[in-house]
């Protein structure tokens, strides 16, 4: 059987004013990914979570290096 790893990290705008602006999270995350050089995304996976300051938004990119 064929196995292997992926990775991956979350982010989220700073708490606080425009916490749960989405395209502003899209930037950051896009800005992120490219700094990673040649990688694959596998998968996105958005998550809100509920604040005493509103919505506040956050994104889990699964990726793998792109020689793999």
């Amino acid at each position: 059987m064929e196995s292997w790893t992926i990775k991956h990290f979350s982010q989220a705008n700073p708490a606080g004013t425009g916490q749960d602006d989405v395209p502003a999270l899209l930037r950051r995350v896009a800005d992120s990914i490219e700094s990673l050089g040649l990688v694959k995304v596998q998968d996105l996976v958005m998550h809100t979570e509920i604040t005493a300051g509103g919505d506040w938004p956050s994104l889990t990119v699964y990726f793998h290096d792109a020689e793999d």
